[in-house]
C-alpha cells in the first residue's frame, strides 16, 4: 500500500514522471477518468486486503467505509496537489469521483474474490 501511495505522489508531479510516449494523452474522451478509476480500484483492493487480513479485522461494512472514505480523501488531496505543478490540471471533480468509485469498486471486487477463495 505504501508503494501505491508513493507512485501516486510521483505521478501527480507532472510530465517528468510519466512514461515516455503518448500513453496518458490518448485522444480518447475522458480517458484520464479511466486511469483514475483503475489506479484507485487497485488501491481499494490493496487497502481492503490490508484491513481484512489483520488479526482484529473490522466487519466488511466497516472495511468498505474505511477504504472508500480514506481513498476518497486521498483523491481530493491528490487533485489539490496536482494544481501546484505545471502541465497538470488539479481540482477536477470528475477525477475525484473516478477515484472514489474506483476505490469502492476495488473494495467490493476484493470482497467477492476473498469470499470465493476462502
Amino acid at each position: 500500500m505504501l508503494l501505491w501511495f508513493i507512485l501516486l505522489n510521483l505521478l501527480s508531479h507532472g510530465d517528468r514522471f510519466h512514461p515516455p510516449g503518448n500513453f496518458f494523452n490518448l485522444d480518447i474522451p475522458h480517458f484520464d477518468k479511466v486511469v483514475h478509476f483503475g489506479y484507485f480500484f487497485g488501491g481499494g483492493g490493496l487497502l481492503a486486503a490490508t484491513l481484512s487480513f489483520k488479526k482484529a479485522r473490522p466487519t466488511w461494512l466497516n472495511v468498505i467505509l474505511i477504504v472508500t472514505v480514506s481513498l476518497s480523501i486521498i483523491g481530493v488531496l491528490d487533485e489539490w496537489h496536482q494544481s501546484f505543478f505545471a502541465n497538470r490540471t488539479g481540482n477536477d471533480p470528475g477525477d475525484w469521483l473516478a477515484d472514489t468509485l474506483g476505490a469502492l469498486c476495488g473494495t467490493l471486487v476484493f470482497r467477492k474474490v476473498h469470499r470465493v477463495l476462502l
